[in-house]
């Protein structure tokens, strides 16, 4: 327990910061695992695309604001790339 005021609202920032974190990290994990879905499921090539761009857009986001490192971020774009280019060659 927090014995001083300054040490009081440093607790709550720090549950709120930890909180939005979390929320941020998790839209990233479902963004991802929606493109891997779709390219499981054979889905429509548009709708692959448009969930595929959303997922690198948030990665670039979170890397660029350090919510993650930036280099985790580089290394998921690229891994949903070279997913991307395989299921565009199988169709």
């Amino acid at each position: 327990m927090p014995l001083h005021k300054s040490a009081e609202k440093r607790l709550r920032q720090s549950a709120r910061r930890n909180e939005r974190n979390r929320a941020r990290k998790k839209e990233l994990r479902v963004l991802v695992k929606n493109v891997q879905k779709l390219i499981g499921s054979k889905a429509d090539e548009a709708e692959v695309q448009a969930a595929y761009r959303s997922a690198i857009q948030k990665l670039d986001r979170l890397g660029v604001k350090r919510y993650i490192h930036p280099n985790k971020a580089s290394r998921k774009k690229s891994q949903l790339s070279r997913l991307l280019n395989r299921y565009m060659k199988a169709e």
